[in-house]
């Protein structure tokens, strides 16, 4: 098959790429941009095209590809840039950069917390932390299942309270009390 041949099959499926094209996008000027983007690339990738494949599916193909393709460009293009001159007080996380010696800090304060717990909480709960499940923890030390669950609890506990510093505020649940 020529290109001549091969670029009018291609205009010939204008029509249905245009129909599939607003589906993807839902804005008709958006959806003829993406046609014209699959019809280039198909023009110019005609000699991917085997003949005897079935041209509709290939050239839709394309368009989902391409339609991707410009999405994560597009995400990853309004992620990083800011559209406006003034940066809000919300965006200002994601503007700054953060050194390691903040985490160095918290890392050190945690190491503590964990140092102060006695070895009956601290086994357990480093253990579980490392992902090993009750069963295992109580066959390995020799222990009920349900005072591995308890020593665990009462581990989290102690840390929580020895790292209230570090206490965000955020989703902390509320219990009625009776």
């Amino acid at each position: 098959m020529t290109k001549i041949e091969f670029n009018t099959l291609v205009l010939r499926q204008a029509t249905s790429l245009r129909s599939y094209a607003l589906h993807f996008t839902r804005d008709a000027d958006d959806a003829n941009d993406l046609v014209q983007d699959t019809m280039l690339k198909a023009i110019t990738y005609y000699n991917k095209f085997k003949e005897g494949t079935n041209l509709k599916g290939w050239l839709y193909t394309i368009m989902k590809n391409t339609f991707i393709n410009n999405y994560r460009r597009f995400i990853k293009m309004n992620t990083f840039v800011t559209k406006s001159d003034e940066i809000s007080s919300p965006n200002l996380v994601f503007s700054s950069t953060k050194n390691q010696g903040e985490a160095k800090f918290v890392m050190d304060d945690l190491k503590k917390a964990l140092d102060r717990l006695p070895a009956d909480y601290y086994v357990p709960f480093t253990m579980y932390f490392e992902g090993h499940k009750y069963h295992e923890i109580a066959d390995d030390l020799e222990i009920p299942i349900g005072t591995v669950k308890t020593r665990i609890h009462v581990a989290r506990k102690l840390l929580k309270k020895s790292l209230k510093a570090y206490d965000t505020g955020v989703a902390k649940p509320v219990y009625a009390e009776n």
